[in-house]
């Protein structure tokens, strides 16, 4: 191999970097796995492999495209903030056209495969919850209102669902429980990274709430809102769609976050509100992934 042709494969490797780095892959990879819980946790008796993979494929291209959109819109503030300022568009390793033809791409790509091998509804709220993170959220809500995140949470809680209609083509309220739990979770969350990152924010005219209410108030909301969310981790086992592992899962890792929710109010140290912002993923995570074991591990023993 010449040298052009290795220059010529180093370039290639740059730009899928660069653009897998625009979908923001962790992101998407999390929201695929609750994606997959709400298609194990449908009451299906024959489950359609090829709705699910199809389904998995269209709503992770259509959240790798809304990721490119947040990319795009938010790139003149990513400039001026420490931690986003070596994003592609920032750093220049990509222009503004050719993100959004990526992103419309994609997006189209994904919505096409849901219509039209998936089923209608799942591509619609798919798309629905594209344009509120996209449009909603970055383009309006999080610059105008600190409530933006509880408001706009909504659209990133919203997998868990769109993998159940994938595989059912109808909507029910066990679905809905899901969605409410990355709903509730979701503020806690993101303000911990806001209090983290409060002089970014602060700097370019964001207003998260620890740069409109102060610090103090943000860590009070995270603890009030990881003892909501709490209580409702518990309903799902309350309707009956899974059981003791899954609820005891619930406890343990909502203590721990309920734990770091309360050091960051009453003991904080310099990185407690980066170790509260990382438990909380890896909070999540394992939430989704005992409500598939215990709803395995049921039918096993059953």
């Amino acid at each position: 191999m010449n040298n052009e042709s290795i220059l010529m494969l180093e370039s290639s490797k740059k730009a899928w970097s660069t653009y897998l780095q625009l979908t923001k892959p962790k992101v998407v990879l999390l929201m695929l796995i609750t994606a997959i819980v709400g298609m194990s946790l449908a009451p299906v008796v024959n489950f359609p492999w090829l709705e699910a993979i199809l389904g998995l494929t269209g709503i992770g291209c259509m959240a790798g495209s809304a990721a490119a959109f947040n990319h795009l819109i938010d790139r003149r503030i990513d400039r001026q903030m420490d931690r986003t300022h070596q994003r592609p568009l920032p750093s220049g390793e990509v222009n503004p056209f050719s993100v959004t033809t990526f992103a419309s791409v994609l997006g189209c790509f994904g919505f096409v495969l849901l219509y039209l091998w998936v089923n209608p509804l799942t591509a619609w709220m798919t798309l629905l919850s594209l344009l509120g993170y996209a449009v909603v959220y970055t383009l309006y809500l999080k610059r105008a209102t600190p409530q933006n995140i509880v408001i706009a949470g909504i659209a990133g809680a919203m997998p868990p669902l769109l993998g159940w209609t994938a595989v059912t083509g109808e909507l029910h309220a066990n679905a809905w429980l899901l969605v409410m739990i990355i709903f509730i979770w979701t503020p806690p969350h993101f303000w911990a990274l806001a209090i983290h990152r409060v002089e970014d924010y602060r700097k370019v005219n964001i207003p998260m709430l620890p740069v409109t209410h102060g610090v103090e108030y943000t860590k009070t909301s995270i603890l009030l809102y990881t003892v909501l969310l709490t209580l409702v981790c518990i309903l799902p086992v309350l309707v009956g769609m899974v059981g003791m592992i899954y609820l005891f899962s619930a406890l343990l890792l909502n203590g721990g976050f309920i734990y770091y929710a309360w050091k960051l109010k009453f003991s904080p140290e310099p990185n407690t509100a980066m170790d509260t912002f990382k438990f909380s993923i890896g909070h999540l995570l394992g939430l989704f992934i005992a409500l598939l074991a215990d709803h395995y591990i049921a039918q096993v023993i059953v």
